[in-house]
């Protein structure tokens, strides 16, 4: 007989419903935490904090799996393991948890995606706040189908990215994760990695939901106290987006407590907000360990069992990394059938429920990083390396020049890697084992681009100088940056800066290479170096992208996803400041940064006019901004075209500038192209102080820019007509076509 949740022909929900209503308190319970095998209450891995330690405990498996299994943590993350072996032990695993509960259901796996799939031997993509300064959806999105496609071939079906945290103060460690200060940039690049990640049929996890790169100070697992405007309108709208426009099925809450309220108990966030206003219908699922911290960390319950009682209410469907609170005592029936039914339809989506179901094995060999992700790699680092600044002719570097390439960094496969790479963040705790990944290194990469150039060791003895400095990435204090790597101030890490000093000194002209998890203040030798190129951990074929800049194979066409502030101190350095953030009077200190949000420069040059654009817009109408680009130079290049909204009177006092829609235009020598940006008046919606988001009558401006201070174009808009309150159905993007 065929019940009903075995009949493939009938909707999700329902099938999931009749397979709810046959199961007992115990089973539901099940399908809502996972198991973490291997980790052995994490002695095998150096990824854990302290606090996690305090709360990690064996898990009897024999005594779990006959009541069945929710999710099983990370196969192939926690520890090396060659692909096919790995894809046969999990399909080995699923086929011992069917075969031992009485419905046969397999768990759902999960993976963390963050940099590519984070496993041995698999490709290792530019870091997200690369994917940022390529101002490229459409190549993220492409990057994460393939990772996608990468996991589904050996049995994972959940991805833990992407980090939609948008970026308010840069010395918090995680910067090097998320894609930018800017939340629309956040929004579209977060976006179309959902969209790409979920087209290979794996399901994307926001996170962290909401307001983790806001503590203050820049610490880690930290407090946050911000305003419930900041909150809505630069927190909240990557997440909104990737939910509304991408479809997102899972959201992992933050660490953080929002003015006291822990995200994992915060039922006005997961349920008021993300389902009842956004229409969220996937899965909300903990971060680690995250509902066992309301006991040990926020100080919210007493208990495991008051744990999970709190983060069931409040909309929290499953806990991971490992089952700890959640069947700890006996939950309110009501919220675990809530939780229970979305796990088995996203179950059910997934196909774990179709009768027949078996873990795919692979027939042969498994290859995580064939060509074609490679060659995916390779693209999306081009595109996200910066050419901050080039001055006296010295770049691109001469191909039988005489070079100096010195730094910790320049031969060091571990300066292209953030931290959660495999090699960053498992592979450090294996080091009999090779990296599992060919990673060339700056100085092998630019052997291979000149092979008519010379390299010699003292600057002095050098036509030119590259010095090439960064970060380590790590976790909680085991390098410059990652999680649990917050910095005091953005001053170059491990006494780097004099080395750049010394090489000043030396009276070559001198190049300055970032390998970086965050910017770093450069306005100690801003005026005395020939060039600085930006890369944001740029992956394993970070090493080609950098050399080919250098050499001018590549032009730079990467903008700056953060601001690079003059000096190290004076956070915070994001763009999204009000008029009193900016430099005035009142103050001594200046936090003009040295080099502002979307900069970046070319090795040619464009030429951009704007058609005239009607001077009025009621409030529900949109306008049309056209672009025409010419490069002006003679060799292809790249550029980004950015549009940014100045309100010049508000309710309340609103960043001078934000962006609200962008471009990249590549073009040939002496080519045009015209760039089409259709603004809707909603994109001038902003959070008053009564709480509800409004567009008002009144003057704007459209500024068509390079960069945030760098305006070609500003185009006068005065909006016509009443009042509008807007909600979740508003226009959140700025609609662009090249033509």
């Amino acid at each position: 007989m065929v019940h009903p949740w075995q009949d493939i022909t009938l909707p999700a929900a329902e099938r999931a419903a009749d397979l709810l209503a046959r199961m007992t308190a115990r089973e539901k319970i099940a399908q809502l935490y996972g198991v973490w095998p291997g980790s052995d209450a994490q002695e095998q891995t150096g990824d854990v904090a302290p606090l996690q330690h305090e709360v990690a405990e064996h898990v009897d498996l024999e005594a779990l799996l006959p009541h069945g299994l929710g999710q099983l943590t990370r196969p192939f993350g926690t520890a090396p393991v060659e692909p096919a072996e790995g894809a046969a032990r999990l399909a080995a695993f699923q086929e011992r948890v069917r075969a031992a509960n009485r419905f046969g259901l397999p768990a759902l796996a999960h993976e963390e995606c963050l940099t590519g799939f984070t496993a041995w031997q698999a490709a290792v993509f530019p870091t997200p706040l690369a994917w940022g300064a390529s101002f490229d959806p459409a190549l993220v999105g492409r990057m994460a189908e393939s990772i996608g496609a990468s996991m589904r071939a050996v049995g994972v079906h959940q991805g833990l990215a992407p980090v939609l945290d948008v970026v308010r103060d840069p010395r918090w460690g995680r910067t090097e994760e998320s894609i930018g200060e800017d939340p629309y940039l956040v929004a579209t690049i977060g976006t179309a990695y959902v969209q790409g990640l979920q087209a290979a049929g794996i399901v994307a996890t926001l996170k962290h939901f909401a307001g983790y790169a806001a503590s203050r100070g820049a610490r880690n697992h930290a407090p946050v106290s911000i305003g419930p405007r900041e909150l809505a309108d630069v927190v909240l709208p990557p997440f909104e987006m990737a939910v509304r426009d991408g479809g997102a099925r899972s959201v992992m809450p933050a660490y953080n407590d929002l003015d006291g309220l822990p995200a994992h108990a915060h039922r006005a966030l997961l349920t008021g907000l993300l389902r009842e206003e956004w229409g969220f219908t996937g899965t909300v699922v903990s971060d680690y360990f995250g509902v066992s911290f309301l006991e040990s960390a926020h100080g919210v319950t007493d208990s495991r069992a008051g744990a999970a009682a709190l983060a069931l209410a409040a909309g929290v469907d499953v806990e991971l990394p490992a089952v700890r609170c959640f069947g700890a005592g006996d939950a309110p029936r009501d919220v675990v059938d809530r939780a229970a039914l979305r796990v088995l339809t996203q179950k059910c989506e997934l196909g774990l429920l179709d009768p027949g179901w078996t873990a795919a094995v692979p027939a042969g060999p498994v290859d995580l990083d064939p060509p074609h992700m490679r060659l995916l790699a390779r693209e999306l680092a081009e595109e996200s390396v910066v050419l901050l600044a080039r001055t006296g002719g010295a770049l691109p570097l001469a191909h039988d020049a005489r070079i100096a390439v010195v730094g910790p960094l320049a031969d060091d496969p571990a300066a292209m890697l953030g931290c959660y790479t495999f090699p960053r963040h498992v592979g450090v705790e294996h080091p009999e084992l090779p990296m599992g990944v060919t990673v060339p290194t700056l100085l092998r990469a630019l052997r291979s681009e000149l092979p008519a150039a010379s390299f010699v060791a003292d600057p002095a003895d050098a036509e030119v100088c590259v010095v090439v400095a960064g970060d380590r990435s790590g976790l909680f204090g085991r390098g410059t940056s990652g999680e649990g790597c917050d910095a005091a101030d953005l001053e170059l890490p491990d006494g780097q800066g004099e080395l750049i000093d010394r090489a000043l000194a030396s009276g070559t002209p001198t190049i300055l290479v970032l390998l970086t998890g965050r910017p770093y203040a450069l306005g100690r030798w801003a005026d005395r170096l020939a060039g600085v190129v930006q890369a944001f951990f740029p992956g394993e074929e970070g090493g080609g992208a950098v050399a080919g800049v250098l050499s001018g194979r590549v032009n730079p066409s990467g903008r700056l996803p953060v601001s690079v502030p003059r000096g190290p101190a004076g956070q915070p350095w994001t763009y999204l400041a009000p008029p009193l953030g900016q430099r005035g009077e009142a103050s001594s200190l200046d936090p003009t940064p040295l080099f502002p949000f979307g900069h970046g420069l070319s090795y040619t040059t464009f030429a951009w006019e704007v058609a005239p654009v009607p001077a009025e817009l009621p409030t529900d109408g949109e306008t049309t901004v056209r672009v025409t680009v010419t490069n002006t130079g003679d060799r292809p290049g790249t550029e980004v075209v950015q549009l940014y909204l100045h309100d010049p009177v508000g309710r309340v006092a609103r960043p001078v500038v934000r962006l609200v829609g962008y471009a990249r235009v590549p073009l040939p020598p002496g080519g045009s192209a015209e760039v089409h940006a259709t603004f809707h008046a909603d994109l001038a919606s902003y959070t008053a102080s009564d709480g509800l988001r409004v567009v008002e009558p009144g003057a704007l401006e459209l500024r068509v820019a390079a960069s945030s201070a760098t305006v070609h174009h500003r185009v006068p808009l005065t909006l016509t007509g009443p009042e509008r309150v807007v909600g979740h159905e508003r226009r959140m993007r700025c609609e662009t076509k090249v033509k």
